[in-house]
């Protein structure tokens, strides 16, 4: 076999695998989308559908690494072709990881239904913070498909927007609490929820992170804002 059909069968094995990467992260767009309509609707049918999704994450958290393990033992990639399954291995973590915290809010909410005091609580700026994941995670995985480092970049300053609607959160539950004690198990729900939300988005950086990685050969992980 030549050389150039050799690139060829290359580039149509990291073109599926990036096609399957981003049905993975439609998927887990969906399962967030879900928990939060769940959230917002107090609707515990929709958590079964979150939990659904959820096994299905996982089975193709398996079936993507599989491909990146064949086609580095096949083709054994080098340079920014290596770095680049690298960082497919590791972005199929983060969204299997974003999954679980799509689920846990769900049936986190599955628990809050039940409480009469949930509907007491202002949750506004959850709210604000899982539109606000769902949004970065979308323009994450199309920096990855681009392979744009300027959106990657913007994507990890941005994520500081969701720790200080977490924090806001954090310091209105802490008043809800000290006035009246009968909300403190329903709060510590809001804050379980809150923090996954939060989770998110750091998942959803790192796959911004990975973007920086797989075309400047730089890992930015643990830069300040202002080297990056």
């Amino acid at each position: 076999m030549s050389d150039k059909h050799l690139a060829r069968g290359f580039e149509a094995d990291l073109h599926l695998l990036s096609t399957r990467l981003l049905e993975m992260g439609g998927l887990v767009e969906s399962q967030i989308a879900l928990a939060m309509k769940a959230l917002n609707t107090w609707d515990v049918a929709l958590v079964e559908l979150v939990i659904e999704g959820e096994r299905r994450l996982n089975a193709m958290e398996i079936e993507i690494d599989e491909a990146v393990s064949n086609i580095i033992a096949r083709r054994q990639p080098a340079a920014r072709d290596l770095r680049l399954l690298m960082a497919t291995s590791k972005c199929v973590a983060n969204l299997e990881r974003a999954g679980d915290e799509a689920r846990k809010i769900a049936k986190r909410m599955r628990r809050i239904a039940t409480d009469g005091a949930a509907r007491s609580i202002n949750i506004a700026e959850i709210k604000v913070s899982g539109e606000m994941a769902s949004q970065i995670l979308r323009r994450a995985l199309d920096a990855f498909a681009r392979m744009d480092t300027v959106a990657a970049a913007q994507i990890v300053q941005d994520d500081e927007a969701i720790d200080n609607e977490f924090r806001a959160f954090v310091r209105k539950l802490i008043t809800y609490m000290m006035e009246d004690p009968r909300t403190i198990a329903i709060g510590l729900d809001y804050l379980f929820i809150a923090k996954a939300i939060e989770r998110i988005g750091d998942h959803a950086t790192n796959i911004a992170e990975f973007v920086i990685y797989v075309v400047k050969g730089t890992d930015v992980r643990h830069v300040s804002h202002e080297q990056l």
